[in-house]
């Protein structure tokens, strides 16, 4: 079955390295607080981490909105926090095939890793074709067009920044202290 999802590889910039200058208890430390901030940001947003990938996550938002905000999110989370490491990101929007109920093939997904792997610290990277629906708040800078690895044209490339607004609650919290069996 094929979908219609945004989809965000990050990744910590530096850790390879970073673990082998400063051994594997420091960057397991590092990479906990990185896996923290990514569940609550996950959560609090409405998108989905849908693998771990080492010093990485796969995101998936069935609203791009959505994806943009928490990808910033995280990104403004992590600055201090991941320190000295930094974050990098790649974000591509499309429809993709819902392989086996709980992964994705398609151009979308291998777009958003590709993006990903060309980032420099601290930079979200998109396709040029996204700025349609961005959150208020964003901006979308143009890169350049960069030859991405598996696809056969050159892509034209935004790169992502700004403050977004914090997602409004709209629970009251009394849904999870009423019991359903109440009438």
């Amino acid at each position: 079955m094929r979908v219609p999802r945004t989809f965000v590889f990050v990744d910590l910039g530096g850790f390879t390295n970073y673990t082998a200058s400063h051994g594997d208890d420091a960057a397991g430390a590092i990479l906990s607080t990185f896996r923290a901030i990514a569940r609550e940001v996950a959560s609090e947003r409405g998108v989905r981490i849908a693998k771990w990938l080492g010093d990485g996550c796969m995101i998936v938002a069935v609203d791009q909105p959505d994806a943009v905000a928490a990808t910033l999110e995280l990104e403004h989370r992590c600055r201090r926090a991941v320190r000295p490491l930094n974050l990098r990101a790649g974000l591509a929007t499309g429809y993709a095939l819902l392989f086996e109920g709980d992964d994705y093939i398609g151009s979308a997904v291998n777009l958003a890793a590709r993006l990903c792997d060309v980032a420099g610290p601290w930079e979200v990277l998109a396709p040029a074709a996204i700025t349609a629906e961005l959150p208020a708040g964003v901006v979308a800078q143009p890169h350049g067009t960069i030859d991405l690895r598996g696809f056969p044209e050159a892509m034209e490339v935004v790169e992502l920044s700004g403050e977004v607004e914090p997602k409004e609650r709209n629970d009251t919290g009394e849904l999870w202290t009423r019991s359903p069996f109440v009438a």
